[in-house]
């Protein structure tokens, strides 16, 4: 159906007057709609949300807002904008989340038309070859997409299918030029104990988790019905790498991981709440077929800058142990920030500097206690020569606003897509808001 402009505006409400919300299951008709226009960046800059801050010579302006929880999402050549949903906003779909396609009809920098479809959300999604593909929980699915149209033609079709339910199951990708599809197939646990969580309960060894969960899968993106099987396997010991992008330089796999928590809750022996709050750190790994980064034996301390053994296997936070045979990480950063996408920038709108290097967006943390919680930005990685700098910066900050907590910030910074301009776009799926971040000079 198509839902006019006053209610339209009460579900979203701050997109455009003109916007146009429909919400179409992919059997349904919709309705023509002119191409999206590509907007031109100064003009869209003169309406720029002054509550972000970024490197002198960009803005921020705000492409949609409360469109539900969106998480990862991808640009097509044309400038539509193809987002994951965990949740729809009320009133919108038939189930939990779904799809949202957004277009920019006057070329002013706003989504003024926002077209929703299907009813299971997820955090994945990617085009490819005439398809989009998507998360769908426990399947990755493919919707057949005419190009310049922001619904399916048809039915989904099953990729990959039986993907274990429960602990982190948001089931992001990557596809890369022949079609290899990456998933991250995140632990059940926080770190293979015989209890979850529990106080000084042991690590189960050999962890069982390894064989179904906690790495990466290879798949073909252009099969159907394929299984995580050991023959699907391409790296382990990842607890969650919640980001993944293939380098536009040498074709190789990067991913983020989410590092495991509750030391002092778990070992308050061995561990004080700063060291808990502080360790592990986030990593930036270069994945590579058969890799083996640690999880759930080891950890990344912050202090000792290596790869040490879990207290759940032993370890006290100082001596490497069986973590000398596991792959250390690329790039390092501070406990608990939460890296959940991985960008690499191709663009020319930027400047030069930019070009092959890395941008990662941190949720926030919820656990560092009793220091402040941080993350809650977006951060850039340099690249030289095809390898990273362990010297990051912050991007763009002032997403959380006063208050850093997941319940108390105004937005987290989700997902990241470059647009066919050169910009780059960030998701919030605290206050369903989309950015598009812009270099003009100044």
């Amino acid at each position: 159906m198509t839902v006019s402009r006053a209610c339209a505006l009460a579900l979203l409400g701050v997109l455009n007057s003109g916007c146009r919300v429909t919400d179409e299951s992919p059997g349904g008709s919709a309705e023509k709609r002119p191409t999206q226009v590509v907007p031109d960046s100064s003009v869209a800059c003169a309406a720029r949300d002054v509550s972000l801050t970024l490197p002198a010579g960009f803005c921020a302006t705000i492409v949609a807002d409360s469109i539900g929880a969106p998480r990862h999402l991808t640009a097509a050549p044309n400038g539509d904008l193809f987002i994951q949903l965990a949740s729809a906003p009320p009133g919108i779909g038939s189930g939990g989340g779904g799809i949202a396609a957004l277009r920019d009809l006057n070329g002013d920098g706003r989504a003024d038309s926002v077209t929703y479809f299907g009813d299971i959300g997820g955090t994945g999604i990617a085009l490819f070859n005439g398809y989009l593909y998507a998360d769908a929980k426990t399947r990755i699915v493919r919707h057949p997409l005419t190009a310049g149209a922001l619904r399916p033609t048809g039915d989904a079709q099953v990729i990959v299918q039986d993907l274990p339910p429960g602990g982190h199951e948001a089931r992001n990708f990557v596809i890369d030029a022949g079609g290899g599809l990456y998933v991250n197939i995140g632990s059940r646990t926080n770190s293979c104990q015989a209890t979850d969580r529990g106080t000084e309960s042991p690590g189960v060894d050999p962890c069982p988790e390894l064989s179904t969960r906690a790495g990466i899968w290879k798949f073909d993106a252009n099969a159907l019905g394929q299984v995580p099987d050991s023959l699907h396997r391409f790296a382990l010991g990842i607890r969650n790498a919640m980001g993944l992008a293939i380098h536009p330089a040498d074709g190789r796999l990067y991913a983020t991981q989410h590092g495991r928590d509750q030391f002092v809750q778990n070992w308050p022996k061995l561990f004080d709440a700063k060291y808990s709050a502080e360790n592990p750190a986030e990593q930036l790994m270069q994945v590579n077929q058969g890799d083996n980064f640690g999880w759930p034996y080891c950890y990344f301390d912050v202090a000792g800058k290596q790869l040490v053994l879990a207290p759940e296997y032993g370890g006290n936070g100082r001596q490497p142990g069986r973590c000398t045979t596991a792959k250390a990480p690329a790039v390092t950063f501070p406990g608990h920030w939460a890296p959940m996408s991985l960008l690499f920038y191709t663009g020319s709108q930027f400047p030069e500097r930019y070009r092959g290097g890395a941008f990662i967006a941190f949720h926030g943390s919820w656990n560092r206690a009793p220091e402040p919680q941080a993350g809650y930005r977006v951060v850039f990685v340099p690249f030289a020569a095809g390898q990273p700098s362990i010297a990051y910066e912050t991007f763009v900050d002032g997403f959380a606003g006063a208050i850093k907590t997941p319940d108390g910030a105004a937005h987290r910074p989700m997902g990241l897509a470059q647009g066919p301009d050169g910009a780059i776009y960030v998701t919030d799926d605290k206050g369903g808001r989309v950015w598009k971040i812009s270099y003009t000079g100044r």
